[in-house]
């Protein structure tokens, strides 16, 4: 737990761990917001720290107030965090009391009294199917390295014609090659299983002809010019010279394209159940917001061409 271990005592430092234990192992948390929910976590511990003018006890957690809550959250804001952030720190402060008390150490009833921050809505940014095609075959003719043009089309193609995460796409062996259908472990360690389309299969067929690397079964597919695991740094520095040669906008990114996957499908009458089990999320409301995107861009266009609009 980042900057707690000398603001709680020895039983919180010990209930910490096997929140931490608890986040993995049963919620399954991502790395990245598993880091996230304990530096927010070993954030609030600080504040109530410098309130408590020392060590952190689990009788200071006893009389938490509601007050207490909110001149932290008000602390962050003039740090200029933004609601997002805000929100994710509730989060993880709500889920270790909740460990608290599951685990029938404490329970505090300061948190029902707190309202999460309001987050405005932002919709993904696609492309359109003329600049997600472009973007990827214009891809050669910015390397002169065959092999990496190659490679870079094969990543590009997979997260727009399969809807993979850069980090997915990287993480595919070449033992993940042996069907049509590729089986991808994504967020959360939630398992799918994607179809993997014959452009698709081209663009990574056409890779493994030409990359100069011997490549075992179970190491990654994609690697970098001396061989090593491919960068998603890398992935992002092709798109962003991309862009300048296409003269596409500042959204346009490699998770555009997953983006782009979604929206495309769903403007051509895929099913909204459907595209959640192939993009991966958990909840069918985060999949939902791709409705909001295609109705939108269903009016841009009606208003663009529509004499009387």
């Amino acid at each position: 737990m980042p900057n707690t271990a000398f603001t709680v005592d020895a039983f919180l430092n010990d209930q910490l761990a096997r929140w931490q234990r608890d986040l993995v192992a049963v919620r399954r948390l991502a790395p990245k917001t598993l880091e996230a929910y304990q530096r927010d976590l070993g954030q609030f511990l600080d504040f109530l720290s410098g309130h408590a003018g020392g060590e952190v006890t689990l009788t200071t957690l006893r009389e938490l107030r509601a007050a207490d809550i909110r001149a932290f959250m008000a602390s962050r804001r003039g740090e200029e965090v933004s609601s997002r952030s805000l929100a994710r720190a509730l989060s993880a402060m709500k889920s270790f009391f909740a460990f608290l008390e599951r685990e029938g150490v404490m329970a505090t009833e300061a948190f029902n009294a707190i309202r999460t921050p309001k987050i405005g809505r932002s919709l993904p940014k696609a492309l359109t199917v003329i600049e997600a095609k472009r973007t990827i075959s214009t891809t050669a003719e910015l390397e002169e390295r065959p092999w990496i043009a190659a490679r870079d089309m094969a990543v590009l193609s997979l997260c727009y014609g399969t809807g993979l995460r850069i980090s997915e796409a990287l993480a595919l062996t070449p033992a993940d090659l042996d069907s049509d259908t590729l089986r991808v472990t994504g967020k959360g360690g939630r398992t799918r299983m994607v179809p993997l389309i014959a452009p698709v299969r081209r663009a990574i067929d056409a890779y493994l002809e030409i990359c100069p690397f011997g490549l075992d079964p179970g190491e990654p597919l994609f690697r970098g010019a001396k061989g090593g695991v491919l960068s998603p740094r890398l992935v992002q520095m092709r798109v962003a010279q991309l862009r300048g040669a296409l003269g596409l906008p500042p959204s346009a990114t490699p998770h555009a394209l997953r983006h782009s996957f979604a929206t495309h499908l769903l403007g051509k009458g895929g099913d909204l159940r459907a595209i959640q089990e192939l993009l991966g999320h958990a909840s069918l409301s985060t999949t939902q917001i791709y409705t909001a995107v295609d109705t939108d861009r269903l009016l841009e266009s009606y208003h663009k061409a529509h004499p009387r609009a």
